[in-house]
């Protein structure tokens, strides 16, 4: 346990090929991206909108319900083996839409490829979340989805290019062939398991752990269920973009290749811009980052039904990108500073579960108002949705995100000590209160010399801070050194309590 360490330098070699990871598992949905809408229609003769749109509800649904048990089964399973699982999903699917004879199996298809996106996608971001520190996690969310959306783009283009000079099938789909197999390799043979550190950061982590990680993040916490509704509607937005960008701009008689590049910018720029707001999300206000970037969403949403020129089209993507880039890496890192590592990985399972659902009620909600009203109406009730979820996030979600433990039981302490847990007791009372009683090992700093006295200490380790009957003098000398960037809480009873059990 001694020589695991928490940080993004320490483990940058495992991070960096997780990253590789990631983007073969975006390059999965890429492959798809651009041209699926038009196979659609070119081989199965499939008209209606919501039909064409059904392979996205059923790869959102899957991919949710993958998503949920990821969280709920990487602590018993391991996370590796939870990716090798999805990759050997993933590998049947561009075999499956190559032969497919029926729109049935390409639906199939997407079955496998939602659960398949779900396993391996949730595995690389609990991990990164897993080997980083809480400083870096931003950084690290907005390098994984990077990864991941930037690669959306890019096999998004060059599948629109391969369909555009080689037809529709089943060129396109040897890319899927390609990704799959050398995606389980890497996986197979370089990328370890990050179990051990979720029990490291678990010394020293006092997050306050929720009664019901399901109700909480969906419901009553403030935090959570913010951003889990934005989550949700980003994906909404995400499938309706997915599903009737590419069929709008085939009505503006715009070819493959261009259709592709349009629809390329947008996860492009939406991966690009994760390099710089992840490491936003480290700094700035995760609250206002959220609100900005679902409002800049909804209004290039709701401007695109009024546009026909290419290059207002491009910017408009653009845009749409920028915007989704302030909020993907930052959802995941709001949730990881707001639950305890234990509960991380179920946590944002279940927010992944309802994010992921987004892209059904996208498909299902876009599909049947478009094909009742047309596709410009089916695009403006989305962009309505997403600015309301903005001001949700404005109304709701709290500028303090994370809840951590006020004090700590004496017995608490006992027990981490006793369990070589690192834990440093600091007795901010008087030299000569320290004098008559003191805990055992603990470091004697008065509390008017706490601030200038503590830039020496290991920042890996958990402090309790403790006085005489707790909560006066103990609680703000553990916020004074929480705003210092140190773990700290107060010791409950104080040195009072310590003495009573101890006699």
């Amino acid at each position: 346990m001694e020589k695991i360490k928490l940080g993004l330098k320490e483990n940058w070699k495992q991070f960096t090929l997780l990253v590789i990871v990631n983007a073969f598992v975006g390059g999965m949905v890429g492959m798809e991206r651009t041209i699926l809408p038009q196979f659609a229609e070119l081989k199965f003769g499939v008209a209606s909108k919501s039909a064409i749109l059904s392979f996205i509800t059923a790869f959102g649904i899957t991919k949710a319900m993958a998503n949920f048990y990821t969280g709920k089964l990487a602590n018993k399973f391991g996370r590796r083996n939870l990716l090798l699982f999805g990759w050997l999903l993933a590998m049947p699917v561009p075999f499956l839409l190559i032969y497919a004879d029926s729109w049935n199996w390409v639906i199939f298809a997407n079955i496998l490829l939602g659960i398949s996106q779900g396993l391996t996608w949730s595995s690389t971001v609990v991990m990164k979340i897993d080997l980083v520190a809480e400083k870096n996690r931003g950084l690290a969310m907005g390098l994984n989805e990077f990864a991941g959306y930037f690669a959306i783009g890019i096999i998004a283009f060059l599948s629109g290019y391969v369909a555009n000079r080689y037809g529709i099938t089943p060129y396109p789909f040897y890319i899927g062939i390609f990704i799959s197999f050398i995606g389980f390799i890497l996986t197979f043979f370089w990328i370890k398991d990050t179990r051990s550190f979720v029990s490291k950061e678990s010394m020293i982590n006092q997050t306050k752990k929720m009664n019901n990680i399901f109700i909480e993040t969906t419901f009553k916490n403030k935090t959570l269920s913010s951003v889990t509704q934005a989550g949700l509607i980003n994906n909404l937005n995400d499938g309706m973009i997915w599903g009737l960008l590419p069929i709008l701009l085939l009505s503006l008689r715009f070819d493959t290749e261009n259709i592709g590049l349009i629809t390329a910018i947008y996860p492009t720029f939406w991966g690009i811009g994760q390099l710089f707001t992840g490491r936003m999300s480290d700094h700035y206000s995760k609250k206002s980052m959220l609100f900005w970037g679902m409002l800049i969403q909804g209004l290039a949403i709701l401007f695109i039904p009024y546009s026909n020129n290419y290059y207002v089209l491009v910017t408009l993507s653009a845009i749409l990108g920028l915007g989704t880039a302030l909020v993907y890496p930052t959802f995941l890192s709001t949730i990881a500073l707001a639950t305890s590592p234990q509960q991380r990985a179920e946590s944002i399972g279940t927010f992944r579960l309802w994010r992921d659902l987004g892209y059904a009620f996208g498909a299902v909600i876009s599909g049947i108002t478009a094909d009742l009203f047309g596709v410009d109406y089916a695009i403006l009730a989305i962009g309505g949705l997403t600015i309301i979820s903005s001001l949700i996030i404005k109304a709701r979600m709290p500028e303090q995100i994370k809840q951590a433990k006020e004090c700590m039981k004496v017995e608490e302490v006992i027990h981490a000590l006793h369990a070589n847990k690192k834990i440093q007791i600091i007795d901010v009372r008087s030299k000569e209160e320290y004098q008559q009683f003191h805990i055992p090992n603990a470091l004697n700093i008065v509390l008017t010399e706490l601030k200038d006295s503590i830039s020496h200490l290991d920042k890996d380790v958990q402090f309790v801070i403790a006085c005489g009957k707790g909560g006066g003098r103990s609680a703000e000398g553990a916020r004074l050194i929480r705003e210092l960037g140190f773990n700290a809480v107060w010791l409950c009873g104080g040195t009072n309590k310590w003495q009573e059990i101890n006699n």
